[in-house]
């Protein structure tokens, strides 16, 4: 049931949310009872007005369940990215009925919540709201400034805001399509380990920490026994059971609060995850993350295919298609982010 449950509701806005009737979750129509949200509000200038997605049945029969959850953060800046992430998902699915997406946002906006409704009137989804002041404090100043917002800490939180009944869950950025089955990346064997990812062991991975950390032998002594890899933190397939039990919410946090003491690195969230998952990670093919499509974090220039298969496309770095697509200065890459796309002017934008 794609409702939100009272406890993740921000206070302003609950009284009116349960005067309203609820998105249905089942694929088949059916309704369940619960909180319920319906009414379309008048969309905000700043929330874009997306068109209908098609409904998608790409199997002759999908037993409804095995589901499938997929996380992602949800804000009205990159919302556009989001819709086109989703639809790509969905369109290359064997079984899209069979997805459930947790939604995380850091306040409650409902012209966003109606935008997907509007434009996935059949999608299940859950919206949870995460709060800010977890990270109030932990956060430090970042070479790119998207990188500071809170909301971009919030996987660090996941396991904490979803339902304890999902064992398993697909985490991704808003800035990615997906171009193949991604039931192919959920059914990965962790083989013991909390999280799967693209490992990227030839990237140069002293460069993630200042010199501070690598001078100081207290420091650099959490890698001892492991051999420590690059992975994006943007596409993660994450046990959530062993990452409660294994406290690594505590282990990342610990870092940051390392990092506001010392200044250990530069890039945001993605440094304490490597300090605490460096190479111990379960290992997948390097086609489920084509990273750094969007460039370096301070120019976003742009950037070739890396050679090989490819199975999503990651628009990481400081260049988003969308942006670079309407300013009419778009990136060769960027032209594969656009079928997706389902801002209607941006139909217009691309025949002209």
């Amino acid at each position: 049931m794609a409702c939100w449950s009272l406890h993740s509701l921000p206070l302003l806005g609950l009284l009116s949310l349960l005067l309203l009737p609820c998105h249905s979750s089942s694929v088949a129509g059916s309704r369940s009872p619960g909180v319920r949200i319906g009414v379309i509000r008048k969309p905000s200038p700043a929330v874009p007005i997306f068109r209908e997605a098609p409904a998608f049945r790409n199997a002759d029969s999908c037993d409804l369940a095995n589901r499938i959850h997929v996380a992602m953060t949800l804000d009205s800046n990159y919302l556009r990215g989001t819709m086109a992430a989703v639809l790509s998902i969905l369109q290359h699915s064997m079984c899209p009925e069979n997805f459930e997406f947790h939604f995380l946002w850091g306040r409650y906006e409902p012209e966003v919540f109606s935008s997907i409704r509007s434009t996935f009137p059949y999608l299940r989804f859950k919206v949870y709201r995460f709060d800010s002041s977890r990270v109030r404090g932990k956060i430090s100043k970042s070479i790119r400034q998207a990188l500071d917002q809170p909301l971009n800490y919030a996987r660090i939180y996941l396991a904490d805001m979803i339902p304890t009944d999902v064992k398993r869950i697909i985490y991704l950025d808003s800035d990615l399509v997906v171009v193949d089955d991604i039931t192919k990346l959920w059914g990965v064997s962790l083989e013991g380990k909390v999280l799967a990812a693209p490992e990227y062991c030839r990237a140069n991975f002293t460069k993630y920490f200042t010199n501070l950390f690598w001078s100081d032998p207290s420091l650099t002594r959490t890698f001892q026994g492991r051999k420590p890899c690059y992975f994006n933190t943007g596409v993660m397939v994450v046990d959530v059971d062993k990452w409660r039990q294994g406290g690594y919410t505590e282990k990342v946090e610990a870092w940051m609060g390392v990092q506001k003491r010392k200044r250990i690195y530069h890039l945001g969230s993605l440094p304490p995850f490597l300090l605490v998952l460096g190479g111990n990670i379960k290992a997948v093919d390097h086609r489920w993350n084509q990273h750094g499509l969007g460039g370096d974090n301070l120019e976003g220039k742009c950037r070739a295919l890396h050679p090989g298969p490819i199975s999503l496309l990651h628009w990481s770095g400081k260049g988003k298609p969308w942006l670079r697509l309407d300013s009419r200065r778009p990136c060769s890459v960027d032209h594969l982010w656009a079928p997706y796309d389902l801002y209607p002017s941006s139909m217009h934008a691309l025949e002209e």
